[in-house]
């Protein structure tokens, strides 16, 4: 089938390019690399180096006419969002608008959208399913939350879609520059020795989900059940200490860590009922934290 990503040279849309192609699919990739890295990108699939906000985006669907849409591109940064909110709006809003009547247009059969389950959930004593009410606190989120109500807005006019709403998703070619995942900054500096600082005192808790198993969540949305909103994440509920610790184990780290408090607008408790996608995709998790992180630390010790 012909297959669109956009945010393809990302971290999981890069992921996700290779296992399509492995599958034999033709793919193409919509990026504009302001975050993504070209040594991500597969040689069997087709750049175009544009916004997915720019009008050009039209020529794009014109020339590869799109059957299955993976939407992954995104201003993701929180903080910058706080700072510029208009970027998030055109990039967030403004270009999952243009993807959509595009994708109405050229009759798309799927249009997978990337959520986030922390930043639409909040903080959460229990796991979270997708019934629990909206929680956006950022602009960030604000902007997510508008792109799924865009989204199941215009169902109405014949997008048939998959919202798939993310926990902490960590793995190989995740960036652990600026504001990235923890399990990243962690690796990182713990190969190079370096003094690794625990938030919140390290309490604060997450729910830690390996990139290949949400790959797996999109491709089997794409071809599953259409119009529903799914979570994907472990619901297993891990302390940034406990997270610092197996880290700690694998790679050999042995400096205590710096303990702070937590940051403005950073959440105490979140993760994710992932029942729906069993239900719904026939989807469960299958890498356990120790089998990720021994992945995850293999592939920065190499690179």
């Amino acid at each position: 089938m012909r297959m669109l990503v956009t945010g393809g040279a990302g971290f999981i849309g890069s992921h996700l390019v290779d296992k399509l192609i492995k599958k034999g699919h033709s793919v193409s990739v919509v990026d504009d690399i302001s975050t993504g890295n070209l040594e991500n990108m597969s040689k069997d699939a087709k750049l175009y180096k544009i916004k997915i906000e720019s009008p050009k985006l039209k020529k794009v669907y014109e020339e590869i006419k799109p059957e299955i849409v993976f939407h992954l591109a995104a201003q993701s940064q929180v903080n910058r969002s706080v700072d510029n909110p208009v970027l998030d709006v055109r990039t967030n809003i403004l270009g999952t608008l243009n993807l959509i009547t595009l994708s109405l247009k050229h009759k798309v059969k799927k249009f997978v959208f990337s959520s986030s389950g922390g930043v639409m959930y909040g903080n959460t004593e229990i796991k979270a399913c997708e019934d629990v009410p909206v929680n956006p606190l950022s602009p960030y989120g604000f902007s997510k939350l508008a792109g799924e109500q865009y989204i199941k807005f215009y169902s109405q006019y014949g997008l048939k879609y998959s919202i798939l709403r993310y926990s902490n998703v960590y793995g190989p070619r995740q960036d652990p520059n600026g504001e990235a995942g923890v399990v990243a900054i962690f690796a990182k500096l713990m190969l190079k020795n370096k003094p690794c600082i625990l938030y919140g005192f390290g309490k604060p808790i997450r729910d830690y989900v390996y990139v290949e198993d949400v790959v797996r969540a999109n491709i089997m949305a794409s071809q599953e059940k259409e119009n529903e909103i799914i979570n994907i994440g472990t619901g297993i509920p891990t302390s940034v200490k406990e997270l610092f610790d197996l880290i700690s184990n694998i790679t050999g780290y042995s400096r205590s860590p710096v303990y702070k408090p937590i940051r403005g607008g950073e959440l105490n408790k979140n993760f994710l009922d992932w029942g729906r996608a069993e239900k719904t995709l026939g989807w469960k998790p299958k890498t356990n934290l120790k089998k990720g992180f021994e992945k995850t630390i293999n592939w920065f010790r190499k690179n």
